[in-house]
């Protein structure tokens, strides 16, 4: 089948901006502080393979759930879910040369210089080690990967005619595999986020990349489902309670992204541990201080107030335009949990950091694109669609 002209444009518009981005970075690692690259390179890594995996994840959630809403948005999850099979690559370039680079526990020589950080990364070296590290990411890859390929052979042997068997299988493998995703993201996270401050824990922090990886995924389904609304076969769907539905739905995850990380604010500064409380005070000071207040307004009050109307819910492009900030916000919410570890703890940010999101970024987009294009934008013989499509005319 041919990709409709707006799918192959962005593919080729994004992937020009992806190799440009590349080069830009190769440029920039030349003449950037050492490891300064490395350090970028993960902050854009993060939040890209972050929305794939909420795509997986928001995809099993549909399959176990049902409804119109994940019907209409069900290809744009796949397309999303089947980039975790190539997502490896990019971390080849941490997992090669930039561990010692961004990981003060992979460095020897920068632990020799601080003998109680010394102390506390042998207390966990049982975890925190090279080649446990790369097998644990290895097992992450194969999983998430593993998951999309099954998801997607599936969905596509219901095209075929396999529906009620295909649909059966489908929700056995989201039930598992929700499961798996659990532990693989609170894992991955504490891995390639959360270690690069070994000082620092929290119970909680799997969590907050699970909302907002879950919350970017939506936000970036109802972009895409906008702009192709007018597309055959999802004009058939496209309807204002389709949107509504996914409106409301974006809505419970900004309040959720709300609730559990004022939970870990409420619990750690109250507790007033030693341990914990130098995340929040890092992020008191100068340009983080702002951002904090930035998140707090545009990522959870503004979205709040908006979304509490019906009428902009059932508007198409103002749910858009809102999902796109979201999506900008996910950014810096990203940037705000890890930014300070890997710029240790000063005030500066570097401009790799937004040259690699923009490089990965094309490139992410470019490859989602092209597996969007590859197969029909509905799942047409799902069982439960007609029946949705006419619950909606």
């Amino acid at each position: 089948m041919t990709a409709p002209v707006a799918i192959q444009a962005l593919r080729q518009r994004s992937l020009a901006v992806g190799v440009a981005g590349l080069l830009a970075c190769l440029a920039g690692a030349a003449i950037a502080p050492a490891g300064q690259f490395y350090r970028s390179w993960l902050f854009g890594f993060l939040f890209w393979i972050g929305v794939g995996i909420g795509c997986e994840s928001v995809l099993m959630i549909q399959h176990l759930t049902g409804g119109l809403w994940g019907l209409t948005i069900r290809r744009i999850l796949e397309a999303g879910s089947r980039t975790l099979l190539f997502a490896w690559i990019l971390f080849v370039p941490l997992a090669l040369f930039g561990l010692p680079q961004v990981f003060v526990w992979a460095n020897h020589s920068e632990l020799a210089a601080d003998h109680h950080l010394e102390e506390l990364v042998k207390d966990k070296q049982l975890f925190l080690n090279v080649p446990f590290f790369l097998a644990r990411a290895g097992f992450y890859f194969a999983v998430w990967a593993g998951l999309a390929h099954v998801l997607s052979k599936l969905s596509l042997q219901q095209d075929a005619g396999w529906t009620r068997k295909a649909a059966r299988q489908m929700r056995g493998v989201a039930g598992g595999g929700l499961l798996l995703m659990g532990l693989t993201i609170s894992f991955s996270a504490v891995d390639w986020a959360m270690s690069l401050d070994p000082r620092w824990f929290s119970h909680i922090y799997g969590v907050l990349f699970m909302v907002g990886q879950a919350l970017s995924a939506l936000a970036l389904s109802i972009v895409v489902l906008a702009a192709l609304s007018g597309e055959e076969p999802l004009r058939r769907v496209a309807a204002p309670q389709t949107f509504h539905d996914l409106g409301k739905l974006m809505f419970a995850f900004v309040m959720l992204w709300a609730y559990v990380n004022l939970s870990q604010f409420l619990i750690m500064w109250s507790g007033n541990l030693p341990e914990e409380t130098p995340f929040y005070l890092r992020r008191r000071e100068g340009g983080w201080a702002a951002l904090s207040v930035l998140l707090v307004v545009a990522h959870f009050v503004l979205p709040f107030l908006l979304l509490l109307s019906r009428d902009i819910k059932r508007n198409a492009r103002l749910l858009a335009t809102i999902a796109a900030g979201l999506l900008l916000m996910r950014v810096l919410d990203l940037y705000w949990l890890i930014g300070p570890e890997l710029h240790r703890g000063t005030q500066a940010s570097h401009a790799l950091d937004l040259i690699a999101l923009v490089a990965i970024g094309g490139l992410w987009i470019a490859l989602f694109a092209w597996q969007l294009g590859a197969h029909p934008l509905l799942p047409l013989q799902d069982p439960e669609l007609a029946e949705a499509i006419e619950g909606i005319h």
